[in-house]
């Protein structure tokens, strides 16, 4: 099989082993690891012993290989972020021409959302976030609602690791604050952002969810301030629902909202 080597020799040997496992739907034996790959015996055993050892490569009672479940949920969350950024776009294209402002598509990863997409308007003053920034779960609209999906040992979790950072004054930085908040959050099904991130930003979030109910991103809508309204929830709450649809997933209930 044609392989491509790079400056990092046990890496190319690794891939090699994993490339060769996929080829097989049954476990295989060393033996025919290394007849594919070309790999001395003790080579292939030492290599696939650390694949094993991190989940990317499991060994059978019987001493057979085959590939691990850690590459089946890498490649899920690569493929689910891959699946949300295609099915979002259009959807986020109809939601900023009816409001006339930046809409953002955010995953989360780890203690933070990072921003995947994003569409804006054609108006000189708007908010703009950087595709690949990112910000602490606490600040953002989105952010909130995922914490509020937590329990409270792992909200508070979160607040010890990351100390409830202040960005600015209205940050919230209390425990028992933000427990609150996110919580009545998830309960009217969106969450805001009240200048907590940067001064005289305001954004409007709600969470996207896969068939299976998961949330697996948030969509938010981020404008100056003065210019953010009410009348924009529903809109945005559409919108989610419209992607989370795409995604397979049945919501409970929908609002309308015009055309």
């Amino acid at each position: 099989m044609k392989q491509t080597t790079t400056a990092i020799q046990v890496l190319d040997r690794a891939v090699g082993l994993l490339d060769a496992l996929s080829h097989y739907p049954e476990p295989v034996s060393l033996k025919f690891l290394t007849a594919d790959t070309g790999l001395h015996a003790s080579t292939a055993f030492r290599i696939l012993a650390a694949l094993v050892a991190h989940g990317f490569v499991e060994r059978t009672e019987s001493g057979n290989y085959v590939l691990g479940t850690r590459l089946l949920q890498l490649g899920h969350r690569v493929r689910a972020g891959t699946d949300v950024r295609r099915e979002a776009r259009a959807i986020m294209e109809w939601l900023r021409d009816q409001i006339g402002e930046s809409v953002n598509l955010t995953l989360r990863e780890a203690d933070e959302v990072v921003y995947v997409e994003r569409v804006t308007p054609a108006r000189s003053i708007r908010v703009e976030q950087v595709i690949g920034s990112r910000a602490p779960l606490h600040v953002t609209a989105v952010g909130k609602l995922m914490l509020g999906e937590m329990d409270d040992a792992a909200l508070a979790g979160y607040a010890v690791r990351t100390r409830l950072e202040r960005y600015t004054r209205n940050t919230l930085t209390d425990l028992e604050s933000l427990k609150a908040e996110v919580r009545r959050d998830v309960a009217q099904g969106y969450a805001l952002d009240d200048e907590e991130a940067e001064l005289g930003v305001g954004c409007i979030g709600v969470l996207i969810r896969d068939g299976n109910g998961k949330a697996v991103a948030g969509l938010s809508v981020s404008a100056p301030i003065e210019r953010r309204q009410e009348e924009w929830i529903p809109l945005v709450q559409e919108a989610g629902r419209r992607i989370s649809a795409r995604l397979g997933f049945t919501s409970p209930k929908a609002v309308p909202v015009p055309a």
